[in-house]
């Protein structure tokens, strides 16, 4: 009987992410329309998108530790699209910063990957994220058998990298990115020990 509702529990949850993560970037083309970004709409945009990205980041991390918690590991479903779901919304973080804030200007963009450590940094994580993406589709996945868990242990670095580049990105003000890295610190503890075998998994 336990049994029986776990399974319909697992689709609603799944349903929920798609709706968490969809709901606030239909609300950010009503607000975008309305005028409601404040008096530097293209900053409040990046920033809104970057942060949407950072927190689907910290809830794909957050998954295994608390199925195995729950002892529910039909929570391990929503790896997949939350992982999706953090990609979508870090592209769109990185597309909007190319096409707003740069004017798609390819000499000033690759000027600033050059002298922007922190960009550089943002840059290195969707780049992580993309072949996380990539290789989340089913055929892949298959071809690449046991490759695949050394691949998206890689998540792990994405996460460090995102909280790094909120923090060199904000100009005033720690408490915020201080706490973002925290969570980041406390998740990776939490699953220090798949950690340590994805480290481990690189010297055999």
């Amino acid at each position: 009987m336990a049994a029986a509702w776990k399974k319909p529990l697992a689709i609603a949850l799944q349903v929920a992410v798609h709706l968490g993560a969809l709901a606030p970037l239909v609300w950010l083309f009503y607000a975008i329309n309305a005028g409601h970004l404040g008096g530097d709409p293209v900053k409040e945009l990046i920033h809104y998108l970057g942060m949407g990205a950072l927190r689907l980041l910290l809830l794909t991390l957050l998954v295994t530790p608390l199925a195995k918690l729950l002892h529910f590991g039909q929570l391990n479903r929503l790896r997949r699209p939350l992982g999706l779901w953090c990609f979508t919304w870090a592209s769109l973080h990185f597309c909007a910063w190319l096409a707003l804030d740069l004017g798609l200007d390819w000499s000033l963009i690759g000027s600033e990957l050059i002298e922007r450590t922190y960009i550089l940094v943002g840059f290195s994580a969707w780049l992580i994220l993309l072949a996380l993406a990539v290789t989340s589709i089913p055929a892949l996945l298959r071809r690449m058998g046991k490759h695949w868990k050394k691949l998206h242990g890689l998540l792990y670095i994405a996460a460090l990298l995102g909280c790094w580049h909120f923090w060199w990105s904000v100009k005033s003000g720690w408490i915020e990115p201080a706490i973002y890295l925290t969570l980041a610190c406390v998740l990776l503890w939490w699953r220090k020990d798949s950690v340590v075998r994805w480290l481990r998994s690189f010297t055999r």
